[in-house]
């Protein structure tokens, strides 16, 4: 078996390692909101993919019924928004503590739409930089 260049590669597009989260705290861009905390980076890797999603819900949003809705909803609107975050990207979304309230009042779709907003500002101020 061989493993491509830069390590073995998440098959579910996601952002699970420590490290990978480090790098993105550290050396990416971030847009904040009432709910949300969006962070981006441009992966090093010669080959670098398609984009790569990390989430981090702690337990202030909720109980675990709660948490779990919130990340499922969230990875539900970034596959909507995929088209426009670029190759090669990671992105971590941090939920706050109202978000799962949010979600309950507004629904999936408005906080899609929130999170494709937050997502455009990044990849716009990048692409201005």
């Amino acid at each position: 078996m061989t493993v491509p260049a830069g390590g073995p590669r998440d098959k579910r597009g996601r952002v699970t390692r420590s490290r990978d989260f480090d790098a993105v705290y550290r050396r990416g861009r971030s847009t904040a909101g009432r709910h949300m905390v969006v962070y981006a980076f441009r992966r090093e890797d010669p080959d670098p993919g398609p984009a790569r999603l990390g989430l981090s819900v702690s337990r202030k949003v909720g109980g675990s019924v709660e948490r779990n809705r919130v990340k499922r909803v969230l990875r539900e609107q970034f596959a909507a928004h995929a088209a426009s975050v670029p190759q090669g990207h990671d992105v971590v979304v941090i939920a706050r503590s109202g978000l799962a309230a949010y979600l309950a009042e507004q629904g999936s779709d408005v906080v899609g739409a929130r999170l494709g907003e937050m997502l455009a500002k990044l990849f716009a101020a990048e692409a201005s930089a």
